[in-house]
C-alpha cells in the first residue's frame, strides 16, 4: 500500500509519461523515416512507463493537450532535435523522483533506467539536417546584430528621419546578407573535409541574416521618433539573442547564460560605439540631413 503523497507523485509522473508519449508520437509521424522510428521506440517506452505507473495509481490519467501543443509547435520552429532535448533536460528532475521512490517501489528504477537510455542511445540517432548548418546560422545571425545593430545606432543620429534610416538599413542589410552568404559558400569550398554542402550553409548564412536584418528595421516603419525607433530595434534584437541562444544552449548542451551575456554585450557594445560617431559627425563633422 503506498502513501497518499507517493501516490501524487506517482500520478504527476504518470501524467508526464502519457503526455511525452503523444508527443514522441505525434513526431514521429511528422518526421517519418530513420528519425521516425526511433522516436516512435521512444514514445513506446513511455507508454509502458505510463502504464507500469497505472498499476501503482489505479487511475487513468489523460495528457496535457496544451503541453503536447507547445512542443509539437516548437518542433515546427527549431526542429526535433531541440523539442527531444528540452524535453530530456524537464526529465532530469523526473529522474530524481524515480530515484526517490526506487526504495519502496523496485519498478522505478527499472523506469529511471529507460530515461537514461533514451538521452545516451535513442536521442544520438537522431540527424537533423539543420543541426550540420548551424555554424552557418549563427554566422548569420551574429554578424546582422553586431553590423545592422551598429549601422542603425550610428545612422539614426546622423540621418534623423526613421523611413530614411530604415531603408538604409534595409539595403544594407540585404547587400551585407549577400556578401556574407558568398563568403560562407567561398569558405565552405575551401575546406578540404566538410559534411556540408557549400550551397546549403550559404542559404543558411543568407536566410539568417535577412530575418535578423526585418526583425531589426521594422521599428523605423512604424515609429516616427528616431530615438524611440532605435530603442525598438535595440529590444528586437535582444529577443532575437534570447531566443537564438536559448536554442543554441538546449541543442548544444552549452550555458545559456555565458552565451547571452557574451552576444549582448558584442552587439550593444557596437551600438552604442556607433551611436556616439553618428553624435560626433552629425555635430563635429556637421554630416545630417
Amino acid at each position: 500500500m503506498i502513501s497518499e503523497e507517493m501516490r501524487q507523485k506517482l500520478l504527476k509522473l504518470q501524467k508526464a509519461e502519457i503526455t511525452q508519449h503523444h508527443i514522441y508520437l505525434r513526431l514521429s509521424r511528422q518526421v517519418g523515416g530513420d528519425n521516425g522510428e526511433v522516436l516512435a521506440q521512444v514514445a513506446n517506452d513511455e507508454f509502458r512507463h505510463y502504464m507500469a505507473l497505472e498499476t501503482f495509481t489505479k487511475e487513468v490519467v489523460t495528457p496535457s493537450f496544451f503541453t503536447i501543443g507547445f512542443y509539437l509547435l516548437l518542433g515546427k520552429i527549431f526542429g526535433i532535435t531541440f523539442v527531444i532535448k528540452f524535453l530530456e533536460q524537464g526529465e532530469e528532475e523526473a529522474e530524481t523522483v524515480y530515484d526517490e521512490l526506487a526504495a519502496e517501489i523496485p519498478a522505478a528504477a527499472a523506469i529511471k533506467e529507460d530515461e537514461e537510455r533514451h538521452e545516451h542511445e535513442l536521442i544520438a540517432l537522431i540527424d537533423e539536417e539543420r543541426l550540420s548548418y548551424i555554424s552557418s546560422m549563427v554566422l548569420g545571425v551574429n554578424d546582422a546584430l553586431v553590423e545592422l545593430t551598429g549601422a542603425l545606432a550610428g545612422l539614426t543620429f546622423v540621418l534623423g528621419s526613421t523611413r530614411i534610416t530604415g531603408t538604409a538599413g534595409l539595403i544594407t542589410g540585404i547587400s551585407a546578407s549577400l556578401s556574407m552568404a558568398a563568403s560562407e559558400y567561398l569558405s565552405q569550398k575551401s575546406e578540404i573535409q566538410t559534411d556540408t554542402d557549400p550551397l546549403k550553409a550559404s542559404i543558411y548564412t543568407g536566410i539568417m541574416y535577412v530575418a535578423a536584418t526585418l526583425i531589426l528595421i521594422i521599428p523605423y516603419f512604424v515609429f516616427t521618433l528616431p530615438l524611440a525607433a532605435l530603442f525598438f530595434t535595440l529590444l528586437n534584437a535582444a529577443l532575437i539573442i534570447v531566443v537564438f541562444t536559448f536554442f543554441l544552449s538546449v541543442v548544444k548542451e552549452t550555458s545559456f547564460r555565458r552565451s547571452f551575456t557574451e552576444m549582448i554585450m558584442l552587439s550593444f557594445g557596437v551600438a552604442g560605439i556607433s551611436f556616439l560617431i553618428g553624435i560626433f559627425a552629425r555635430t563635429i563633422l556637421k554630416v545630417g540631413i
